[in-house]
């Protein structure tokens, strides 16, 4: 008889035992999972927008001192890197935030009038700034936002700038930002001479040696050329800042509560479910099913309801992203698009949630003796 017994057929009837529970169960997971695949999806969209700021630019190094937002690096130094065989190009780069009116903030840039930066820039409308005017260019979506047009006026901290041009850029960042001269923000913010990075645009590797290779060779030269400051690569820059970092950190951490009860729920079901069975899981054990049996048949019903919220939780955290990808606040950085790499990662992790969630629950059933079970009411 024990032979005719079959897994998938007794994990089916326990799930449909009850089946409100089930279904709250599976709600439970699958809002602990989507809440994981929307935040975490997101975080990793705001990465990308920091890095499209330096693939549409060309950016291969970010020359630093000390953390992301230190501004105590020379603007001289740009000279000493771009005097550099390696280097194509150099950029000295600050930025800040500002408020702008008092319902909106936004990201300020100052690049110098021929940085090349700009020119991954599409401009709109208008021209570009001139150095040492106080003139800026605004992003489309900021523009929007703000609505201002070319040759109107902005004010930013006292100062009135004019709009001299509306640009698109392949960053969300960018595009609801402010840029202007280098001078004039180095002047707002009172930093004369200081920048927060310069940027590097490499030449071409030389023919016959990897770009790798390459690329680890021009940093070595660029830090020996400038002792005391590191040369970041454009990924790293992109991965390794504040706000990335201050993003993933929220994502991860709201996610992980939604686990912890998502996993608390099914354990509880399974807790719940083992004592309603007691005199079934001992007439198991007295037909012959040994103990490890009790116990992978609790854990593959606790790996299916997670499989199952894990489902659940990805259609929900793409409806999720979908939804932040819209609202006006976020649809500069975010994305509609679910990558298969985050859904595997989710339903792994759902999978995973529910096995710890059945273990304590399988190792009080595979405990029972029949004999105690039998006689349990």
């Amino acid at each position: 008889m024990a032979t005719t017994l079959s897994f998938p057929s007794f994990v089916w009837k326990n799930l449909q035992r009850r089946p409100l529970r089930t279904l709250l169960t599976l709600g439970g997971i699958g809002m602990a999972v989507g809440a994981f695949v929307g935040l975490v999806g997101f975080s990793r969209s705001f990465e990308q927008q920091w890095m499209d700021i330096y693939s549409s630019s060309g950016t291969d190094f970010a020359v630093i001192r000390g953390t992301f937002l230190n501004t105590s690096l020379d603007e001289s130094a740009t000279g000493k890197i771009k005097a550099l065989p390696v280097v194509a190009d150099a950029a000295p780069v600050i930025f800040n935030e500002m408020e702008l009116t008092p319902d909106v903030n936004a990201l300020v840039y100052g690049w110098p009038a021929d940085a090349f930066q700009l020119n991954a820039l599409r401009l709109e409308s208008g021209r570009r700034y001139r150095d040492g005017q106080a003139e800026v260019l605004l992003g489309d979506f900021l523009a929007q936002d703000l609505q201002k047009k070319v040759g109107d006026r902005l004010e930013i901290q006292g100062s009135v700038f004019t709009v001299t041009g509306i640009c698109h850029a392949a960053s969300g960042f960018e595009d609801d930002a402010v840029i202007m001269p280098l001078d004039q923000l180095q002047q707002l913010s009172s930093v004369q001479g200081k920048v927060a990075t310069i940027d590097v645009r490499l030449r071409p590797a030389p023919q016959g040696e990897a770009w790798d290779a390459y690329r680890k060779r021009a940093q070595a030269e660029i830090e020996a050329a400038l002792p005391g400051l590191r040369a970041v690569p454009a990924a790293e820059r992109a991965s390794d800042n504040q706000f990335v970092k201050l993003a993933q950190a929220s994502a991860w951490g709201v996610s992980s509560l939604a686990l912890i009860i998502g996993i608390l729920g099914i354990a509880n079901t399974m807790m719940m479910s083992v004592f309603e069975r007691t005199r079934e899981i001992g007439t198991l054990r007295a037909i012959g099913w040994r103990r490890w049996k009790v116990l992978v048949l609790i854990q593959l019903e606790s790996a299916t309801l997670g499989i199952g919220g894990g489902i659940v939780g990805i259609a929900l955290g793409w409806l999720l992203l979908r939804i932040l990808a819209i609202l006006p606040k976020t649809a500069t950085f975010g994305s509609a698009t679910l990558r298969w790499p985050l859904a595997a990662e989710a339903m792994a992790i759902a999978v995973v949630a529910g096995l710890i969630a059945g273990a304590v629950p399988a190792w009080r059933a595979g405990k029972l003796s029949p004999v105690d079970a039998l006689r349990h009411d």
